[in-house]
């Protein structure tokens, strides 16, 4: 394998309860008193305004966004981490010589925020968002927009994320498709979407990649 590529929110950055407190912040005025979590987590990974059609049931949800952005925004900092190993796993598969990208369906801004706040910017070659593309995961294009970015040839790539989206979009794109089993959709529901492996320790990609977990480990 010669490029990794990742999602972002819940798959390399720890982002699952700002984004949850920001949909039960910006939708309470719209959702039954029993919306909770639960109805959140399956649709993550989803491109934000859809995900805000189908909780409303409104058509135009601009005001809706907006105030998830804003609240999401505004607890970015205190909610927002890495997940255990990515900041070490980055770096080896980057001085390695691996070609590294984020593929997601979040905007530009607060996606080079996440990545700048936890220090894992500099290793990403390329970074594909909502804003730069026309058909979001679960379509190939983000994936396929990319590799092209990184001259990647689909064979020798490999797509992780931690949602149905990711792997079909990894799949539908010819690369080899990888879930995270720290997915909050869990294990059962990424392998039955079709991921090609699963990782349960962001340190097993080294291995999948065909490099050794003993230089990293003991730093």
């Amino acid at each position: 394998m010669t490029t990794v590529l990742f999602d972002l929110d819940g798959t390399i950055l720890d982002t699952n309860e700002l984004i949850i407190q920001s949909f039960l912040h910006a939708l309470q005025n719209y959702v039954p008193a029993e919306f909770g979590r639960e109805h959140i987590i399956p649709s993550m990974g989803m491109p934000l305004v859809y995900q805000m059609q189908q909780f409303s049931g409104l058509e135009d949800v601009s005001h809706i966004v907006a105030a998830y952005r804003e609240v999401n925004l505004r607890l970015h900092d205190e909610l927002v981490r890495a997940f255990p190993f990515v900041p070490e796993v980055l770096e080896e598969l980057h001085r390695s010589g691996i070609k590294l990208g984020v593929v997601t369906t979040k905007m530009r801004l607060t996606t080079e925020r996440g990545l700048q706040y936890v220090g894992i910017a500099d290793f990403m070659s390329s970074v594909v968002t909502i804003d730069d593309v026309q058909h979001p995961k679960p379509h190939p294009e983000p994936v396929q927009i990319a590799m092209k970015e990184l001259g990647a040839n689909p064979a020798e790539t490999v797509m992780v994320g931690d949602s149905v989206v990711d792997i079909q979009a990894a799949n539908e794109a010819g690369t080899v498709s990888v879930g995270v089993a720290w997915s909050l959709k869990g294990e059962d529901t990424l392998r039955e979407a079709g991921a090609k492996h699963m990782i349960h320790d962001m340190r097993e990609l080294l291995e999948l990649v065909g490099l050794e977990r003993e230089p990293l480990e003991k730093r």
